[in-house]
């Protein structure tokens, strides 16, 4: 009687466990399976006359917000730079204070903005991946392509095989600086796909949300003050255009190429890349169209979505009846967790977001210990699951073992072995009266046939 009911129980716990197991695996394959849908230049606000391309993504659910001639080809103008700054941080990170010497093959042809290398200078790497990524100077790009590849040429063909590497596949280099040429190209999808991996590397974005570098004095230089391009983040030229919530990344252009920014703003957990490529400038009104448009990128996306909470842990789903106990014949079920999730900020909770439960077993025998998982619930929004999360029960239940006993009792009552052994006996027993019956008639017989 003890091994029957012992196997009853561990099947039912086996159950419990395929149950769980089963749900649990289906929370993980579609807890971010909300699908959203971009949003249009209109809808946000930007100015396409003023831009050629524009990317706005969120990192953390891996969502495209908005998406503008993402894939038409344009000028990188100084995005190269941030090509340049993956190959130096993934090259010389662990050499920052090896020093450099500046020769002319360093400086060949090189213009624009610069930090005024000298052939002969002695600087460190980190100096120049300063100057590179936080001030943008073309001069320290091109010294730390030659001293990390040997040449600018060699360095280049590490770029664009990075690029293919990352994806970028609709970009090619033609120096590590980006001062214009009419054969380097890009994609604002592309840059974002670069930039996103920049993003990942140690030192990328804390260098180029500096705002303020001091170069020391070299042996050709006194020192050097290095002020950040990207007026989203340094306001030490320029103040109107920042925005507190910006980080990173680059940002700079060039008279073919237009005005290019690029990066990222973070708040209340939510992270936003921000591409804005060829944009426009207007010298009568003092405006810059590449931070306008991001600007206004970021705030509709930090304003349009959020994390919001659509499950408190512990929150009250049901109750399940509970067996073999003397003191309740229930017990609650609540949420093991909590969910959040990202969506619009205008979502209607009573009529967008659905939820549902099931419970593991029609009801529970004691002894329940609290914590016992005992049922999912289903959340849905616009009819798509996207997330369960496991009920568990809020409280232990000891067993009766009066109660425990009659169960016992009534279990092997019904068992195999006691019908089966009733039905032998009850066989056995009429088997037994009619032999008797037949052996009682055939001595009756034989003492009538003596008698005659």
């Amino acid at each position: 009687m003890k091994n029957t009911y012992a196997k009853k129980h561990r099947a039912v716990r086996l159950i419990a466990l395929i149950f769980a197991v089963f749900f649990v695996c289906s929370a993980f394959v579609t807890a971010s399976a909300v699908t959203l849908d971009s949003v249009s230049a209109s809808e946000i606000g930007v100015d396409t006359e003023h831009i050629r391309s524009a990317y706005l993504y969120n990192l953390e659910n891996d969502f495209t917000v908005f998406s503008y001639a993402a894939d038409d080809v344009v000028y990188p103008t100084s995005t190269v730079k941030i090509m340049s700054g993956i190959l130096a941080i993934e090259h010389l990170s662990s050499q920052m204070q090896d020093v450099v010497t500046i020769t002319s093959e360093m400086l060949d042809g090189v213009g624009g903005n610069s930090i005024k290398l000298q052939v002969g200078e002695q600087l460190t790497v980190e100096n120049l991946i300063y100057a590179m990524l936080v001030n943008g100077a073309n001069d320290a790009a091109h010294a730390l392509a030659c001293y990390i590849a040997g040449s600018v040429d060699a360095f280049v063909d590490m770029m664009n095989e990075r690029a293919i590497e990352l994806g970028a596949v609709g970009t090619h280099y033609t120096n590590p600086s980006g001062i214009h040429d009419n054969e380097m190209y890009t994609t604002a999808a592309d840059t974002a796909k670069i930039a996103l991996h920049a993003y990942k590397l140690p030192y990328f974005m804390e260098i180029t949300s500096t705002t303020k570098y001091v170069i020391p004095e070299t042996n050709k230089s006194e020192y050097r003050n290095v002020y950040n391009k990207n007026y989203l983040v340094s306001t030490s030229s320029v103040k109107k255009y920042y925005y507190s919530d910006a980080s990173g990344m680059n940002s700079g252009g060039t008279s073919s190429g237009g005005y290019c920014l690029v990066t990222t703003a973070q708040r209340d957990g939510l992270t936003y890349l921000a591409v804005v490529m060829g944009a426009d400038s207007d010298d009568e009104n003092d405006v810059i169209y590449s931070y306008t448009e991001c600007t206004k990128m970021l705030d509709y996306a930090f304003d349009s979505y959020a994390n919001i909470d659509l499950v408190s842990e512990g929150e009250v789903i049901c109750e399940i009846p509970v067996t073999l106990s003397a003191t309740t014949d229930y017990v609650t079920l609540v949420t093991k967790d909590s969910m959040t999730l990202y969506l619009p900020t205008s979502t209607d909770l009573d009529t967008e977001i659905k939820r549902s439960y099931k419970t593991s077993f029609e009801s529970l025998e004691a002894p329940v210990a609290a914590g016992d998982v005992a049922g999912i619930l289903t959340i849905m929004y616009n009819d798509e699951i996207v997330g369960n999360i496991e009920l568990v029960t809020t409280v232990a239940v000891a067993r009766s073992e009066f109660l425990y006993t009659l169960d016992q009792i009534k279990e092997f009552g019904t068992s195999r072995f006691f019908i089966s052994t009733v039905i032998s006996a009850a066989v056995l027993t009429v088997v037994y009266v009619i032999a008797k019956a037949v052996y009682l008639h055939r001595r009756k017989m034989r003492r009538i046939r003596r008698m005659k």
